[in-house]
Protein backbone atom coordinates (compact mmCIF):
# COMPACT_ATOMS: atom_id res chain seq x y z
CA UNK A 1 0.00 0.00 0.00
CA UNK A 2 2.92 2.65 1.06
CA UNK A 3 4.76 1.20 -2.27
CA UNK A 4 1.17 2.34 -4.41
CA UNK A 5 1.27 5.32 -2.24
CA UNK A 6 4.75 6.62 -3.39
CA UNK A 7 4.32 5.53 -7.15
CA UNK A 8 0.95 7.90 -6.73
CA UNK A 9 2.75 10.50 -5.51
CA UNK A 10 5.81 9.83 -7.88
CA UNK A 11 3.57 10.22 -10.92
CA UNK A 12 1.38 13.11 -9.54
CA UNK A 13 4.68 15.32 -9.14
CA UNK A 14 6.14 13.83 -12.66
CA UNK A 15 2.55 15.28 -14.23
CA UNK A 16 2.47 18.83 -12.12
CA UNK A 17 6.32 19.20 -13.51
CA UNK A 18 5.58 18.56 -16.58
CA UNK A 19 2.68 20.54 -16.56
CA UNK A 20 4.55 22.66 -15.60
CA UNK A 21 6.81 22.77 -18.42
CA UNK A 22 4.54 22.76 -21.08
CA UNK A 23 2.82 26.20 -19.48
CA UNK A 24 6.38 27.86 -19.39
CA UNK A 25 6.84 27.23 -23.17
CA UNK A 26 4.65 30.00 -24.83
CA UNK A 27 5.99 32.43 -22.54
CA UNK A 28 9.37 31.64 -23.85
CA UNK A 29 8.66 31.31 -27.20
CA UNK A 30 6.61 34.69 -26.13
CA UNK A 31 9.93 36.11 -25.26
CA UNK A 32 12.02 35.65 -27.69
CA UNK A 33 12.06 38.60 -30.14
CA UNK A 34 12.68 39.14 -33.00
CA UNK A 35 13.03 35.57 -34.27
CA UNK A 36 14.40 36.32 -37.85
CA UNK A 37 10.62 37.22 -39.19
CA UNK A 38 11.44 40.47 -40.97
CA UNK A 39 10.36 43.81 -39.06
CA UNK A 40 7.92 45.70 -42.16
CA UNK A 41 8.77 49.47 -41.38
CA UNK A 42 5.96 51.20 -42.73
CA UNK A 43 6.30 54.56 -44.34
CA UNK A 44 3.20 56.63 -44.83
CA UNK A 45 4.41 58.77 -47.86
CA UNK A 46 5.40 57.84 -50.95
CA UNK A 47 9.29 57.16 -52.09
CA UNK A 48 11.65 60.01 -52.36
CA UNK A 49 10.09 62.63 -48.88
CA UNK A 50 12.06 62.93 -45.69
CA UNK A 51 10.13 60.42 -43.89
CA UNK A 52 10.97 57.63 -46.80
CA UNK A 53 14.77 58.57 -46.28
CA UNK A 54 15.45 58.30 -42.90
CA UNK A 55 13.59 55.01 -43.30
CA UNK A 56 15.98 53.71 -45.50
CA UNK A 57 18.71 55.54 -43.45
CA UNK A 58 17.89 53.53 -40.38
CA UNK A 59 16.55 49.82 -41.48
CA UNK A 60 19.75 48.21 -42.62
CA UNK A 61 21.78 49.64 -39.35
CA UNK A 62 18.65 48.60 -37.42
CA UNK A 63 18.68 44.97 -39.12
CA UNK A 64 22.05 44.65 -38.37
CA UNK A 65 21.66 45.10 -34.91
CA UNK A 66 18.35 43.17 -34.35
CA UNK A 67 19.62 40.44 -36.37
CA UNK A 68 16.60 40.24 -39.06
CA UNK A 69 15.83 42.00 -42.07
CA UNK A 70 13.93 45.69 -41.94
CA UNK A 71 11.98 45.69 -44.60
CA UNK A 72 10.35 49.59 -45.93
CA UNK A 73 6.52 49.37 -46.86
CA UNK A 74 5.68 52.48 -48.38
CA UNK A 75 1.59 53.53 -48.12
CA UNK A 76 1.30 57.21 -48.76
CA UNK A 77 -1.96 58.98 -49.22
CA UNK A 78 -3.99 61.64 -47.08
CA UNK A 79 -1.27 63.25 -45.26
CA UNK A 80 0.07 59.40 -43.93
CA UNK A 81 -3.24 58.74 -42.70
CA UNK A 82 -3.33 55.74 -44.84
CA UNK A 83 -0.23 53.83 -43.95
CA UNK A 84 -0.60 55.19 -40.40
CA UNK A 85 -4.01 53.48 -40.30
CA UNK A 86 -2.84 50.13 -41.44
CA UNK A 87 0.40 49.91 -39.07
CA UNK A 88 -2.17 50.61 -36.34
CA UNK A 89 -4.50 47.16 -37.30
CA UNK A 90 -1.10 45.60 -37.52
CA UNK A 91 -0.37 43.07 -34.61
CA UNK A 92 1.47 44.61 -31.54
CA UNK A 93 4.18 41.99 -31.81
CA UNK A 94 7.16 44.40 -32.61
CA UNK A 95 7.44 42.94 -36.32
CA UNK A 96 5.61 46.27 -37.25
CA UNK A 97 6.93 49.90 -36.61
CA UNK A 98 6.12 53.34 -38.13
CA UNK A 99 7.68 56.75 -39.23
CA UNK A 100 5.43 59.25 -37.90
CA UNK A 101 5.13 62.90 -38.98
CA UNK A 102 3.89 65.96 -36.92
CA UNK A 103 0.95 65.34 -39.58
CA UNK A 104 0.23 61.52 -39.24
CA UNK A 105 0.50 62.39 -35.86
CA UNK A 106 -0.74 65.56 -34.87
CA UNK A 107 -1.99 67.56 -37.37
CA UNK A 108 -4.48 65.02 -39.22
CA UNK A 109 -6.88 64.30 -36.31
CA UNK A 110 -7.92 67.82 -35.83
CA UNK A 111 -7.68 68.25 -40.14
CA UNK A 112 -9.90 65.42 -41.10
CA UNK A 113 -13.38 64.41 -40.32
CA UNK A 114 -12.69 60.90 -40.87
CA UNK A 115 -9.82 59.14 -39.51
CA UNK A 116 -9.23 55.56 -38.70
CA UNK A 117 -7.03 55.69 -36.17
CA UNK A 118 -5.89 57.43 -33.05
CA UNK A 119 -2.36 59.22 -33.25
CA UNK A 120 -2.54 58.85 -29.53
CA UNK A 121 -4.50 55.68 -28.50
CA UNK A 122 -3.63 53.50 -31.50
CA UNK A 123 0.31 53.91 -30.77
CA UNK A 124 2.92 53.34 -28.51
CA UNK A 125 5.75 55.76 -28.89
CA UNK A 126 9.08 54.26 -29.56
CA UNK A 127 11.88 57.16 -30.62
CA UNK A 128 11.92 60.67 -31.82
CA UNK A 129 14.73 61.20 -34.62
CA UNK A 130 14.60 64.84 -35.01
CA UNK A 131 13.02 67.86 -35.60
CA UNK A 132 13.05 70.30 -38.44
CA UNK A 133 12.82 74.09 -37.83
CA UNK A 134 11.04 76.01 -40.89
CA UNK A 135 12.32 79.11 -42.21
CA UNK A 136 9.94 81.72 -43.49
CA UNK A 137 11.39 83.50 -47.13
CA UNK A 138 10.65 86.01 -49.27
CA UNK A 139 11.58 86.47 -53.00
CA UNK A 140 14.87 88.86 -52.91
CA UNK A 141 12.95 91.75 -54.63
CA UNK A 142 10.42 91.83 -52.00
CA UNK A 143 10.32 94.83 -49.92
CA UNK A 144 9.75 93.02 -46.90
CA UNK A 145 13.28 92.18 -44.75
CA UNK A 146 11.44 92.05 -41.28
CA UNK A 147 8.60 90.11 -39.55
CA UNK A 148 7.45 93.34 -38.85
CA UNK A 149 7.41 94.34 -42.47
CA UNK A 150 5.21 90.98 -43.37
CA UNK A 151 2.35 91.50 -40.45
CA UNK A 152 1.81 95.73 -41.92
CA UNK A 153 1.81 94.95 -45.32
CA UNK A 154 -0.52 91.67 -44.59
CA UNK A 155 -2.03 93.56 -42.39
CA UNK A 156 -2.80 96.44 -44.82
CA UNK A 157 -3.71 93.88 -47.40
CA UNK A 158 -6.78 92.45 -45.20
CA UNK A 159 -9.43 93.35 -47.11
CA UNK A 160 -7.91 91.31 -50.59
CA UNK A 161 -7.04 88.47 -48.14
CA UNK A 162 -3.44 89.69 -46.96
CA UNK A 163 -0.09 88.45 -48.06
CA UNK A 164 0.16 85.34 -49.93
CA UNK A 165 1.81 82.41 -48.53
CA UNK A 166 2.21 78.99 -50.37
CA UNK A 167 3.28 75.79 -49.37
CA UNK A 168 3.62 72.21 -50.63
CA UNK A 169 -0.03 71.45 -49.57
CA UNK A 170 -3.04 71.93 -47.23
CA UNK A 171 -2.18 70.28 -44.02
CA UNK A 172 1.45 70.41 -44.49
CA UNK A 173 3.91 71.46 -41.70
CA UNK A 174 4.30 74.91 -43.69
CA UNK A 175 0.81 75.23 -44.18
CA UNK A 176 0.70 74.82 -40.26
CA UNK A 177 3.21 77.42 -39.70
CA UNK A 178 1.25 79.75 -41.36
CA UNK A 179 -1.60 79.36 -39.28
CA UNK A 180 -0.11 79.48 -35.75
CA UNK A 181 1.57 83.10 -37.31
CA UNK A 182 -1.85 84.07 -38.46
CA UNK A 183 -3.53 82.40 -35.18
CA UNK A 184 -0.70 84.07 -32.94
CA UNK A 185 -0.66 87.62 -34.56
CA UNK A 186 -4.10 87.69 -35.54
CA UNK A 187 -3.74 88.87 -39.21
CA UNK A 188 -4.85 87.89 -41.95
CA UNK A 189 -2.86 85.85 -44.87
CA UNK A 190 -3.73 83.63 -47.89
CA UNK A 191 -2.66 80.21 -48.23
CA UNK A 192 -1.50 78.98 -51.82
CA UNK A 193 -1.09 75.13 -51.27
CA UNK A 194 0.81 72.92 -54.34
CA UNK A 195 1.26 69.53 -55.05
CA UNK A 196 4.23 69.75 -53.27
CA UNK A 197 7.58 72.05 -52.07
CA UNK A 198 9.11 71.90 -55.48
CA UNK A 199 6.34 74.15 -57.53
CA UNK A 200 5.52 76.44 -54.35
CA UNK A 201 8.93 77.76 -54.11
CA UNK A 202 9.70 78.28 -57.80
CA UNK A 203 6.78 80.53 -57.63
CA UNK A 204 8.07 82.27 -54.36
CA UNK A 205 11.72 82.88 -56.39
CA UNK A 206 9.47 83.79 -59.32
CA UNK A 207 7.50 86.51 -57.29
CA UNK A 208 3.97 85.09 -58.24
CA UNK A 209 3.89 84.43 -54.59
CA UNK A 210 4.91 86.86 -51.49
CA UNK A 211 6.26 84.30 -49.19
CA UNK A 212 6.30 80.48 -47.88
CA UNK A 213 7.76 78.74 -44.95
CA UNK A 214 9.30 75.40 -45.81
CA UNK A 215 12.51 73.92 -44.42
CA UNK A 216 16.52 74.51 -44.76
CA UNK A 217 16.75 71.36 -47.25
CA UNK A 218 14.05 73.42 -49.59
CA UNK A 219 14.74 76.69 -49.35
CA UNK A 220 18.39 76.78 -48.24
CA UNK A 221 20.13 76.53 -52.12
CA UNK A 222 17.54 79.96 -53.05
CA UNK A 223 18.81 81.15 -50.13
CA UNK A 224 22.37 80.68 -50.69
CA UNK A 225 21.92 81.54 -54.11
CA UNK A 226 20.73 85.23 -53.06
CA UNK A 227 17.07 84.23 -55.04
CA UNK A 228 15.19 84.38 -51.51
CA UNK A 229 15.67 86.27 -48.51
CA UNK A 230 15.11 85.00 -44.91
CA UNK A 231 12.93 86.71 -42.43
CA UNK A 232 12.97 84.63 -39.91
CA UNK A 233 12.93 80.46 -38.46
CA UNK A 234 10.14 78.67 -36.55
CA UNK A 235 12.13 77.43 -34.20
CA UNK A 236 12.89 78.45 -30.32
CA UNK A 237 16.91 78.37 -30.87
CA UNK A 238 18.61 80.07 -34.50
CA UNK A 239 19.74 77.81 -36.55
CA UNK A 240 23.96 77.26 -36.98
CA UNK A 241 23.25 77.44 -40.59
CA UNK A 242 21.66 80.94 -40.32
CA UNK A 243 23.02 82.40 -37.52
CA UNK A 244 22.17 86.45 -38.50
CA UNK A 245 18.02 85.42 -38.84
CA UNK A 246 15.93 85.72 -35.68
CA UNK A 247 13.33 83.41 -34.84
CA UNK A 248 10.08 84.47 -34.85
CA UNK A 249 9.97 84.45 -30.87
CA UNK A 250 13.00 87.15 -31.00
CA UNK A 251 10.90 88.88 -33.84
CA UNK A 252 8.09 89.75 -31.51
CA UNK A 253 5.73 86.67 -31.24
CA UNK A 254 6.67 84.89 -27.87
CA UNK A 255 6.15 81.88 -27.49
CA UNK A 256 6.08 80.56 -31.01
CA UNK A 257 7.66 77.53 -31.51
CA UNK A 258 7.56 74.97 -34.45
CA UNK A 259 9.28 72.31 -35.35
CA UNK A 260 8.59 69.88 -38.41
CA UNK A 261 9.76 66.49 -36.47
CA UNK A 262 10.06 62.17 -37.24
CA UNK A 263 9.53 59.76 -35.55
CA UNK A 264 9.29 55.97 -34.58
CA UNK A 265 5.73 54.48 -33.30
CA UNK A 266 4.47 50.98 -32.74
CA UNK A 267 1.00 49.42 -32.68
CA UNK A 268 -0.72 50.12 -29.20
CA UNK A 269 0.28 47.13 -26.81
CA UNK A 270 3.40 46.41 -28.36
CA UNK A 271 5.28 44.61 -25.40
CA UNK A 272 7.66 47.19 -23.25
CA UNK A 273 10.43 45.06 -23.56
CA UNK A 274 10.10 45.28 -27.54
CA UNK A 275 9.54 48.85 -27.35
CA UNK A 276 12.47 49.67 -25.06
CA UNK A 277 14.96 47.35 -27.39
CA UNK A 278 14.01 49.16 -30.72
CA UNK A 279 14.46 52.57 -28.99
CA UNK A 280 17.88 51.79 -27.75
CA UNK A 281 19.29 50.28 -30.97
CA UNK A 282 17.71 53.67 -33.08
CA UNK A 283 19.00 56.04 -30.57
CA UNK A 284 22.27 54.47 -30.80
CA UNK A 285 21.96 54.27 -34.75
CA UNK A 286 20.59 58.45 -34.54
CA UNK A 287 23.80 59.10 -32.57
CA UNK A 288 26.26 57.72 -35.05
CA UNK A 289 28.45 60.41 -37.36
CA UNK A 290 26.76 59.42 -40.19
CA UNK A 291 22.69 59.60 -39.26
CA UNK A 292 23.80 63.13 -37.56
CA UNK A 293 25.16 64.73 -40.83
CA UNK A 294 21.87 63.41 -42.38
CA UNK A 295 19.66 64.52 -39.92
CA UNK A 296 21.26 67.80 -39.87
CA UNK A 297 21.39 67.78 -43.85
CA UNK A 298 17.42 67.90 -43.80
CA UNK A 299 17.64 70.77 -41.29
CA UNK A 300 16.62 68.34 -38.23
CA UNK A 301 18.20 68.88 -34.99
CA UNK A 302 18.71 64.84 -33.65
CA UNK A 303 16.87 64.11 -30.53
CA UNK A 304 17.40 61.56 -27.55
CA UNK A 305 13.82 61.81 -26.36
CA UNK A 306 12.96 58.77 -24.29
CA UNK A 307 9.40 56.89 -25.49
CA UNK A 308 7.36 58.76 -22.51
CA UNK A 309 8.96 62.12 -23.37
CA UNK A 310 7.98 61.64 -27.04
CA UNK A 311 3.81 60.98 -26.16
CA UNK A 312 3.97 63.98 -23.91
CA UNK A 313 5.72 66.11 -26.76
CA UNK A 314 2.84 64.65 -29.34
CA UNK A 315 -0.12 64.94 -26.68
CA UNK A 316 1.31 68.68 -26.66
CA UNK A 317 1.04 69.03 -30.12
CA UNK A 318 -1.78 67.08 -30.84
CA UNK A 319 -3.45 69.64 -28.46
CA UNK A 320 -1.98 73.14 -29.92
CA UNK A 321 -2.56 72.05 -33.68
CA UNK A 322 -6.56 71.25 -32.52
CA UNK A 323 -6.54 74.75 -31.03
CA UNK A 324 -5.19 76.66 -34.56
CA UNK A 325 -7.23 74.47 -37.38
CA UNK A 326 -10.23 75.49 -35.33
CA UNK A 327 -9.43 78.69 -35.62
CA UNK A 328 -8.39 78.75 -39.02
CA UNK A 329 -11.71 76.94 -39.72
CA UNK A 330 -9.27 74.26 -41.88
CA UNK A 331 -10.61 70.71 -43.13
CA UNK A 332 -9.53 68.24 -45.44
CA UNK A 333 -11.53 65.85 -47.15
Amino acid sequence: MQRRTLIHRSLAASALLLGGSFAAQPAVAQGAWPTGKPITYMVPFPPGGNTDTLARVIAQPLGQALGTPVVIENKGGAGGSVGSGLAARAPADGYTILGGTISSHSINVSLYSKLDYDPIKSFTPVAMLGSGPLVLVVPSASPYKTLDDVLAASKAKAGSGGLSSASPGTGTSPHMALELLAYQSGVKFTHVPYKGSGPAVQDVVGGQVDMMFDTTLIVGPHIQSGKLRPIAVTSSRRLESLPDVPTIAEAGQKGFDMGSWQAVFAPAGTPKPIVDRLHAEIMKIVATPEVQARLKSFGMVPSTMTPAELGAYQQAEVTKWAQVIKAAGIKAE
